[in-house]
């Protein structure tokens, strides 16, 4: 009780438990604490009785009475245990409940300030989606007479060639592919997709079409890419 006089002391300062420093800080609180002079002066008949049960002890220190009265004879020791027991217990109980009540006072804190920020319309703005990047060895092509443009990009793989595709210039509804054709004709599907109404890269959409795909060819024995209509025709070739 050094650092602060704590109510909880009365049991012990009735028993004469209390240590020099902290019996003269708690008769300095008890001057002023009404509660803690009512439940002494319960606890001074319960001291008494329980001195009685151990006459053979000798005399401890105890509290000062206001009469000059001599000193109780000392309690039981497994009363005075039991009291030392439940100051420890509810000092424990203190601490926790400061230090929760701290953790919580500074997330109600936190949370605090955030919604404030956004409530300010300084919250920080969300970061876009990542969009997928072409990489590798990149190859670009356009086609006047249907309006569409594309850049593949080519990366070596022990497979064949992993493929990326950028698309612009396209409107829907359209079901293509993308072929990869080989020096000596040969034709492997790299990816298939679907165009919704409202296109890819055109002015009232202007984000383009961003894929990925793959061929068992290798990149020496590919000659260029065509983007194709499932139903038939060509909407851009790009050479390599």
């Amino acid at each position: 009780m050094s650092s602060q006089v704590e109510h909880t002391d009365v049991g012990a300062y009735a028993l004469g438990l209390l240590e020099d420093g902290d019996r003269r800080a708690f008769e300095a609180h008890l001057r002023g604490c009404g509660s803690c002079q009512a439940e002494l002066g319960e606890l001074s008949g319960t001291v008494g009785a329980l001195s009685e049960l151990a006459p053979a002890a000798g005399p401890i220190p105890g509290p000062r009475r206001a009469g000059g009265g001599g000193e109780p004879s000392a309690p039981p020791a497994e009363v005075i245990d039991m009291v030392r027991r439940r100051r420890r217990s509810d000092r424990r109980f203190r601490r926790g409940a400061y230090v929760v009540g701290t953790a919580a006072a500074a997330t109600a804190l936190a949370a605090g300030i955030g919604i404030g920020a956004a409530v300010d319309g300084e919250a920080p703005a969300p970061k876009p989606p990542a969009t997928q990047a072409i990489s590798g060895e990149k190859f670009h092509a356009a086609n006047a007479s249907t309006g569409a443009s594309g850049t593949v990009g080519l990366v070596d793989k022990g497979w064949g060639t992993q493929v990326g595709l950028e698309l612009k210039g396209i409107r829907g509804p359209l079901k293509c592919h993308l072929e990869a054709v080989s020096r000596d004709g040969e034709r492997t599907v790299v990816a298939g997709w679907r165009v919704p109404d409202k296109g890819y890269g055109v002015p009232d959409q202007p984000k383009p079409l961003v894929m990925q795909g793959g061929t068992g060819l290798t990149r020496q024995e590919i000659d260029h890419f065509e983007v194709r209509l499932d139903d038939g025709g060509t909407l851009l070739t790009i050479p390599l």
